[in-house]
């Protein structure tokens, strides 16, 4: 059976259908409130369901969100939306989610979807990349926010800036401090880890998170007193930590008993072993898998950690040692920094949101082997 229609609603209730509108379509403009009863009761025994654009039009606003993440498989990006959603939630708005495997092509295509859905704000999760075969792809999504935002938009964007967006208004970038706990966590563990190696697996070269978690390693190791790490490039993902476990596999086995890679002894006097750093969680989880596929265990034959703290490491064994990040508050921080001027006024008084913070957490995957 066809929907009922405006018309049928306004004929019904026998007043204008642009009365009928300004009632179920939430105008500013209402008409009396016997009018008002009378047109939803003749909504409520036709079935009829509001037009959400016409809501939209009327209220000036579609209650809607866009959300763009990489891979909504990937528990970093789950825990960001979880985020999201429950701050859409109290602007009693709904998210549209897109993912895009991180290529900008594709996020310029969500952004167009969103926009010609009057989306009010979009959230953009996820790593921003300077390779040469993004840059195209970089500038026509930095074109499509331009545009979003001249017209109204409001936009976040987790980590880094969108490469070539020029708009400042209606703009904001939640910075997450990749590049300081990185720096952290390598000092700690150069700490803890005496006589070990550290080999870096990281995600392809130009990619912005981790070429930032590379780069605060590294620099963590060198005020440590440490030499820099030797870096494997590798997929930004578990597959490219699988990859690059099966390539540490090989050199611990080929070291001999103990699987010990370096050459001699340590600082103590012992045999230097290898601990990895990985720049995700589920790249960490990928090499160690390899690892475990080769016969070898953490943190006897090497030892690793990861970055995030995603919520699967709860399940993982032995306990992974990485960086927590609170992955819903970014995406809350982001869904009220593009909640839009309506809501910036409504909000006014309250205090900005803090910036981001994490903090180190050594586990079991890089303690000393008994």
């Amino acid at each position: 059976m066809a929907a009922s229609t405006l018309t049928e609603v306004a004929r019904l209730a026998g007043v204008s259908p642009a009365t009928a509108s300004r009632v179920l379509n939430g105008s500013a403009r209402k008409p009396g409130q016997d009018i008002a009863d009378r047109v939803r009761q003749a909504a409520d025994s036709l079935g009829y369901i509001p037009n959400a654009q016409a809501q939209g039009l009327a209220k000036s606003s579609s209650g809607l969100i866009g959300l763009i993440v990489h891979d909504i498989a990937d528990p970093y990006f789950a825990a960001i939306a979880r985020g999201v959603q429950e701050a859409a939630r109290e602007q009693g708005r709904m998210v549209l989610l897109a993912t895009t495997a991180g290529a900008p092509g594709d996020e310029k295509e969500a952004v167009a979807a969103f926009a010609a859905r009057r989306a009010d704000s979009i959230v953009i999760a996820g790593s921003r990349s300077a390779r040469t075969e993004d840059s195209k792809g970089n500038a026509d999504l930095a074109a499509e926010l331009d545009r979003y935002c001249r017209n109204g938009g409001q936009v976040a964007v987790v980590g880094h800036p969108v490469v070539g967006a020029a708009v400042t208004e209606g703009y904001h970038v939640v910075e997450v401090p990749n590049e300081e706990l990185a720096a952290s966590l390598a000092s700690e563990l150069a700490a803890s880890r005496p006589d070990d190696d550290f080999v870096i697996i990281g995600g392809p070269d130009g990619l912005f998170t981790s070429d930032d978690r590379v780069r605060g390693f590294q620099q963590g190791l060198a005020e440590a007193g440490r030499p820099p790490a030797e870096v494997l490039r590798s997929s930004f993902n578990r597959a490219g930590g699988y990859e690059a476990g099966l390539t540490l596999a090989a050199r611990i086995k080929a070291a001999g008993p103990g699987g010990k890679t370096g050459q001699g002894n340590g600082v103590h006097g012992k045999a230097r072993g290898l601990c990895i750093f990985a720049v995700n969680d589920v790249m960490a989880i990928g090499a160690a898998a390899a690892l475990r596929s080769e016969g070898l265990r953490i943190p006897r034959d090497a030892t690793i950690a990861g970055f995030d703290d995603i919520e699967t490491l709860r399940d993982f064994r032995p306990a992974l040692s990485t960086v927590h990040l609170p992955l819903e508050d970014i995406g809350r921080i982001a869904t009220r920094s593009a909640a839009g001027s309506a809501a910036a006024e409504a909000d006014a008084a309250a205090a900005p949101s803090p910036p981001v913070t994490g903090r180190v957490t050594l586990r079991r995957s890089t303690e000393m082997a008994s």
